[in-house]
């Protein structure tokens, strides 16, 4: 099990790169995160969400995505609560101090996933939450070493050198974790070390003395790692954008902004500039093309679109002839008017939307969770991807529709030809979509292959990990541990 001295420290991409490495050495191997916190989700082939990285992950295992792979993935849907979705499913909402009385309810179905998954494994790569040392969490746990010590799963303590701190961060976990947690630590590796990894030999020196555990390898910056899609908003603060001077494509950042991994396929094309707009900021005069991004509370970050001003922006953009696509909850936006009777949302019952398509949406008890195949109705080229949301949207541009979904006609499209719509999550990974897309602004895209390059940079990180720490040295953990 991999468990990080914080968040995002890259737990993921190790995860991700040891799985890949482990399927070239021809094990079966599968990946697991107990508890998982994204609003990037993924459908599982066997039916219900689990997180983005979970499924980045499978990919690397070369395995289909299960939703036993995550059992439990908290969707965040206001500054204090969350959806709780657990083995796939909506379990129910929880406020931060209830999800805590719920975590030992969870566990259960936690160790029957994870039974599930290791009975058709050799290898399970386990990713932890969060920091181990955050005791006031202890009680219940099911994350970090709540899980580990009842699975009896060592653990690699990963620290990030390049946020600073990383001896103080690793010592002060040694220091602070109860004696049957401190036990279950079989090592350590550090992680994001840039320039030459000899002037850290002090480092582990210091490290070794005041904790006795094994450095299990000095990891540098992955380059490759860029290529992969972010996991959740915390790596999105730090997304490097496209090449500056292309074609101007601007996503605002929603406070609950979904699967903001649909933009990634854009970002890499290396003609385009891909925009995150932040809180703030102003959406730019010189975008050609807006993209409103999903979204796990339509109704509260509409609100939010609006205190920022960039709902005239937005107008603004539009009078000047610029194009605007939703997708999924920005599809939603775009309407006339979003309702939400059941309160499903937790916040107001209806609101009007931002007027550029003339449909309305109605947010529905039953969600819709599936992967699908698809076809742009604009462009005619095949589509693939998944949808995850709640709501229905209908009204008079409806009648000409984005995409189709296994067959049947889905979102909208303004007469004008200029705004469009679609609760297709995975619209821009479609190389032949996204080159009919760009040369209708007069550039040429989709000449690389997306899914491939995400392939091959999960082989590149793997060379990397075997070269640094080494195959061998990731099945002896267990070893060191019971030494």
């Amino acid at each position: 099990m991999f468990q990080g001295t914080g968040s995002d420290v890259g737990k993921t991409v190790l995860v991700a790169g040891f799985c890949r490495l482990a399927a070239n050495h021809g094990l079966k191997v599968r990946p697991f995160k107990p508890q998982n916190m994204s609003n990037n989700a993924a459908v599982a082939d066997d039916g219900g969400e689990i997180g983005r990285a979970q499924w980045l992950q499978a990919l690397a295992c070369r395995v289909r995505p299960s939703v036993h792979m995550n059992p439990v993935l908290l969707k965040p849907q206001s500054e204090t609560g969350s959806q709780v979705v657990v083995q796939g499913k909506v379990f129910g909402q929880a406020r931060g101090r209830d999800y805590q009385k719920l975590k030992p309810q969870l566990m259960a179905a936690v160790m029957d996933s994870f039974g599930r998954v290791s009975a058709e494994a050799d290898l399970v790569l386990v990713e932890g939450a969060g920091s181990p040392a955050e005791i006031n969490l202890r009680p219940g746990d099911i994350a970090n070493m709540g899980f580990a010590t009842l699975a009896g799963v060592p653990v690699v303590l990963v620290g990030d050198i390049d946020r600073g701190g990383v001896i103080a961060s690793i010592v002060g976990t040694h220091t602070i974790l109860p004696d049957e947690d401190r036990a279950m630590i079989a090592g350590y590796l550090i992680n994001k070390f840039r320039g030459d990894v000899s002037l850290f030999d002090d480092g582990i020196a210091a490290v070794g003395g005041f904790t006795g555990w094994s450095c299990l390898g000095v990891v540098p910056w992955l380059k490759s790692a860029a290529r992969l899609p972010a996991e959740d908003s915390v790596a999105l603060e730090r997304l490097v954008q496209g090449a500056k001077g292309g074609l101007k494509i601007a996503v605002p950042v929603l406070p609950r902004i979904a699967n903001f991994d649909d933009f990634d396929p854009l970002k890499a094309e290396p003609d385009v500039e891909l925009v995150f707009v932040r809180p703030g900021e102003r959406l730019p005069e010189d975008a050609a093309l807006v993209i409103l991004p999903g979204s796990k509370s339509t109704i509260s970050d509409l609100a939010d679109f609006r205190s920022q001003g960039w709902d005239a922006d937005l107008r603004a953009h539009h009078g000047r002839g610029g194009r605007i696509i939703g997708i999924c909850g920005g599809y939603q936006m775009l309407g006339r008017r979003v309702s939400d009777p059941l309160g499903l949302e937790g916040g107001d019952l209806a609101v009007e939307g931002l007027g550029l398509l003339d449909i309305e949406t109605e947010m529905a008890p039953e969600k819709t969770v599936r992967n699908i195949k698809a076809r742009s109705a604009e462009h005619d080229v095949d589509l693939s991807g998944y949808e995850i949301h709640l709501g229905v949207s209908h009204g008079p541009d409806s009648a000409r529709p984005m995409t189709f979904l296994d067959g049947r006609p889905d979102g909208a499209i303004s007469p004008d030809g200029k705004v469009s719509g679609t609760y297709l999550h995975g619209l821009f990974d479609s190389d032949a979509y996204r080159a009919k897309l760009l040369a209708g602004f007069g550039i040429r895209g989709g000449t690389t292959n997306f899914r491939a390059d995400v392939d091959a940079a999960l082989d590149d990180i793997a060379a990397e990990l075997d070269r640094l720490v080494g195959f061998e040295r990731l099945m002896q953990t267990s070893a060191l541990m019971r030494r």
